[in-house]
């Protein structure tokens, strides 16, 4: 499970669900874990304020939380390993023995996370559990996430909400001081980013550093309230916090970094770090959640890319693409003018217009694949200029539980040569539908406890997504369009790249300059791209291995109910019963498959 999604929690609405008739009939294990579940979500929901925003429940009983930002002290992290601790002495006591199967599945589920979280406490640097070795970097800090937080998710109607956005901004540098000194404290460790890590990151930095006048942090206010009439002195007054109290945190993060980077190394993984093979080890197994060691997955990488590649390599010799090896052939035709929008505001919108036909295109097919289908609808939107030097090509945050919010598909603009012409259906498919827009909202809007429809693990939601590339294949959304087809391959290359550079970095002591010269040389990404990817799998050790493992997991899994149910096979069927429960671990996710062909067969 991600920072993110443990930060994800339960409605009122849904613990009053639980007197209702469905628990009434549940076994009596089956209702005390029921009853647990939903108190592990209540006490994680009242930990973070946050969380209550991005499920749009700050209001009404839960309205003090939109003036608060999650604290980040080293109390704090003190405070979320006991509850989780706590939690899974709790979970444990559960016996898994008397549960129903669905229920089982739930257990499990949660069991993983809070046993994974444990384990990952004993490295004592970074986040909380292991999952991410630095408190900051040019992905990971307030200075980072809270502009784009507070101008995307904290809403805007009421002067209550504005003068909750002030007490969110003035919390902000209390929550950029908090962490500098947690990361003051690991530096004292030894664990350092390395030195592109820490330029990166003060270039961001930096760029936050501007005329109150034009501060993203001060406009969002000032020109939300504007917009809804709102009357009172708050651009004056974010200005006066903004100058007064957010810059002197920042410049504080900054003199860190700057001290620090005399001292730092540039050896790219977290092997150098205390305990760095443990901590690479415990990552792999929280982000796959397999059992896969580093040398495992480097092979799977290599021998996923071979077998990718040799289909990529017939479409770009029909194409008359035939000289230089498949990584040099697509890089060159990233290139090629002709597929690339100009570099300019105008021409984006264009693409994010483009993005929108395809959505609306593979929408009316989905019903050939699925029985149930999301009622929240998807939005694509340019990732904000202040943050896209760091951001990633292209994510996704799920709707609010309230519907006050979509759920929306960011894409990278920040160099239109990333992103040409026929690289855009498989991202859109990837991010929206029937990749994370589909299956996150249909978690969100199942039956199963709220604990379970808002977590989420990268290697089923990012698995997931990756097999929704192919499974466009297959509904056959790129008929007639051979690029558009090498554009899915070249995905899946990249991803299948993944597995071999990041284990290469953690796990074989490779160079940043030797894991992107080997995407580049498999999967033909433009070096800039490329070498954005890299720096963020050396701050995320084994995010990014979760993606093309979790998809060859959903495709022998999608082939062991073929073959078990022969003409029974249902793809719809198939389909709503791994999706509707929840994420879950790919472990997990084997035992639903298995009772799904049981209960197909019977």
């Amino acid at each position: 499970m991600t920072a993110i999604d443990r930060r994800a929690f339960l409605t009122t609405t849904a613990a009053a669900a639980l007197s209702g008739p469905a628990l009434a009939q549940a076994s009596g294990e089956d209702q005390k874990l029921r009853v647990l579940l939903d108190a592990i979500y209540e006490e994680n929901l009242a930990a973070s304020p946050e969380a209550v925003t991005r499920l749009g429940l700050d209001k009404g009983a839960r309205a003090a939380a939109k003036s608060k930002l999650d604290g980040s002290s080293a109390a704090d992290i003190a405070e979320d390993r006991a509850r989780n601790a706590a939690q899974l002495k709790r979970l444990e006591a559960i016996d898994g023995a008397k549960l129903s199967p669905r229920s089982r599945s739930d257990w499990e589920t949660v069991l993983f996370t809070a046993r994974t979280n444990a384990e990952g406490t004993r490295f004592g640097y970074g986040d909380a559990f292991g999952q991410e070795p630095y408190v900051v970097s040019q992905l990971n800090g307030a200075y980072r996430d809270k502009p784009d937080f507070l101008g995307t998710q904290h809403t805007i109607e009421t002067r209550a909400d504005a003068d909750a956005y002030l007490s969110r901004l003035e919390a902000y540098a209390q929550v950029m001081d908090q962490e500098t000194e947690r990361a003051r404290a690991d530096a004292g460790r030894g664990v350092v980013p390395p030195d592109f890590i820490i330029a990166k990151a003060l270039t961001q930095m930096r760029a936050l550093k501007v005329d109150p006048a034009t501060s993203p942090l001060v406009r969002s206010v000032a020109d939300r309230a504007k917009e809804k009439g709102l009357a009172g002195e708050w651009e004056a007054r974010a200005a006066g916090i903004y100058s007064g109290k957010v810059v002197p945190a920042l410049d504080r993060q900054i003199a860190l970094f700057e001290g620090l980077q005399p001292k730092a190394t540039h050896e790219a993984g977290c092997w150098r770090l205390p305990e760095g093979e443990a901590f690479y080890r415990h990552a792999l197994k929280n982000m796959t959640t397999t059992t896969l060691s580093a040398d495992e997955v480097h092979q799977l990488g290599l021998e996923t890319a071979k077998s990718l590649s040799a289909r990529a390599d017939t479409i770009l010799k029909a194409q008359g693409y035939s000289k230089g090896t498949v990584g040099e052939r697509i890089a060159a035709l990233f290139k090629e003018p002709k597929y690339l929008y100009p570099n300019t505001d105008e021409a984006k919108e264009r693409l994010i217009a483009d993005l929108n036909k395809y959505v609306d295109a593979i929408r009316p097919r989905l019903p050939e694949a699925f029985g149930q289908l999301p009622k929240a609808p998807v939005e694509i939107r340019r990732v904000p200029k202040f943050i896209e030097a760091g951001a990633p090509g292209g994510y996704y945050n799920r709707p609010a539980l309230d519907g006050s919010r979509p759920g929306i598909y960011w894409i990278n603009l920040r160099d239109s040569a990333e992103n040409p012409t026929w690289t855009l259906k498989t991202l859109t498919y990837h991010e929206s539908i029937p990749g994370h827009h589909l299956q996150r909202t249909l978690q969100q809007e199942g039956d199963a406890p709220m604990l379970r429809r808002t977590a989420g693990f990268p290697a089923f939601a990012e698995g997931w997504a990756l097999y929704s590339e192919q499974l466009a294949l297959e509904m056959g959304m790129y008929e007639g369009d051979p690029l558009g087809e090498l554009g899915m391959l070249q995905a899946a290359l990249f991803r299948a790249a993944r597995l071999v550079v990041d284990t290469g970095l953690h796990a074989k002591r490779w160079s940043r300059e030797k894991a992107i010269e080997t995407m580049v040389a498999i999967d033909g990404s433009p070096v800039s791209s490329a070498t954005t990817e890299i720096e963020r799998y050396c701050v995320r050790p084994a995010q990014a291995c979760s993606y093309m493992v979790g998809k060859l997991t959903w495709l022998r899994l999608r082939e062991k109910a073929k073959a078990a149910l022969g003409p029974r096979f249902d793809l719809r069927k198939f389909h709503d019963a791994v999706l509707l429960g929840g994420a879950m671990p790919l472990t997990v996710l084997e035992g639903v498959v298995d009772r799904h062909i049981a209960a197909s067969k019977a």
